[in-house]
């Protein structure tokens, strides 16, 4: 199916539609106006029974009449119901058509569904996903957990080894190494260890909007220049009204792809050039062509959250600042290491004196 006549079957689809919604209303009007009927039937049929037995005989002609209106009422009534849920029925068909239409004409050719993406260079891996998850987003978070003075996170080679330790909930570290107990020299200090608990994203949904004044500058040269220089040479060149632009409002370099976002302060300029798709602009002396592409930006609009336990890292909290920064890390490392105390192999330790804050970073673990 060509794209034009994929376009029309749509719209078609979309009339039948709204021609369903205009006779369902039809028919609801027409159900009410029976039913009004009824009611008032109903009335005139309760009021001649109850003078049935003061009236002549020839009287029950007039009530069979009225009871025969009641029937025919009723049964008007379950046509148009039938005809109203007949309707639904094939209003709901052609909804699942087009829908099946959009779904089949996005697999087929998503560009018909947006105007431009810009150009981006892949590099195939390797690896193959299946069709059912080709849709989705993945997301690596990297959590930052804040780190008060006096404490240390700890990350052990294996998750048993933390949970032990965390179960020993006290711990008193050797800092000097003396045999003797009664070493005045000797000097210990007591750590509470618990577990660490973040936050990990659960769903997350992004709404995306199309900026109305600002452009994608894709397929720059590498030159050398510094950006600063190159946004002049952009913004000179889209400013002029006779290469399509107008003044520009505002400049972006994107660092991790490389592309220029360029705002104007007129409306419909940013149209205009993205309708033509590429523009020739000097730079130096030699004239590159750059892509022009509509900009999107997107915001978060729902996140939503779920607590997670980390497995292989413990805190450890109530450190006095009784040593340097690097003998302290030192000792707890010497300490947490030895598996008579409950330790074992130590991955990676940071320590935060007291009286300064930190912001530990956490990454998922692929070990």
């Amino acid at each position: 199916m060509s794209p034009e006549r994929a376009r029309q079957e749509i719209e078609r689809y979309k009339d039948l539609c709204s021609t369903l919604d205009k006779d369902n209303a039809v028919l609801q009007k027409d159900k009410e106006a029976v039913e009004q009927r009824l009611q008032h039937a109903k009335k005139e049929r309760d009021l001649l029974q109850k003078n049935l037995k003061q009236k002549p005989p020839n009287d029950e002609q007039i009530s069979l009449q009225v009871l025969e209106g009641v029937i025919l009422g009723k049964v008007d009534i379950s046509i148009a119901q039938n005809e109203k849920s007949r309707l639904t029925q094939e209003k709901q068909m052609l909804e699942n058509k087009l829908e099946e239409m959009k779904k089949r004409i996005l697999w087929e050719d998503p560009m018909m569904m947006l105007h431009a993406l810009p150009e981006r260079k892949v590099v195939f891996k390797g690896l193959a996903a299946d069709k059912e998850d080709m849709h989705k987003l993945v997301l690596t978070p990297l959590i930052r957990y804040p780190l008060a003075g006096g404490s240390a996170l700890i990350t052990f080679e294996k998750a048993e080894v933390a949970q032990r330790v965390i179960e020993m909930k006290e711990h008193v570290v050797e800092l000097s190494h003396g045999e003797d107990p009664e070493d005045p020299e000797r000097c210990q200090l007591r750590v509470q260890a618990g577990p660490v608990d973040i936050l990990l994203p659960s769903a997350l949904e992004i709404g995306i909007t199309r900026c109305s004044r600002s452009i994608l500058v894709s397929g720059l040269p590498s030159l050398g220049i510094p950006e600063d220089i190159l946004l002049d040479k952009l913004e000179l060149f889209f400013s002029k009204t006779k290469n399509g632009g107008s003044e520009v409002e505002s400049r972006e370099f994107l660092d991790d792809c490389g592309q220029v976002v360029l705002t104007f302060t007129q409306d419909g300029v940013a149209e205009q050039l993205i309708s033509r798709g590429q523009v020739q602009v000097p730079i130096g002396k030699t004239k590159y062509k750059l892509k022009i592409s509509p900009y999107m930006s997107g915001d978060v609009t729902n996140l939503q959250l779920h607590p997670s336990r980390c497995t292989r890292t413990v805190l450890l909290s109530g450190i006095p600042d009784v040593l340097a920064e690097e003998p302290m890390r030192d000792a707890l490392e010497i300490h947490f290491q030895k598996v008579s105390r409950g330790g074992g192999e130590v991955d990676v330790l940071s320590y935060v004196p007291a009286g300064r804050r930190a912001v530990a970073v956490f990454r998922e673990d692929v070990g």
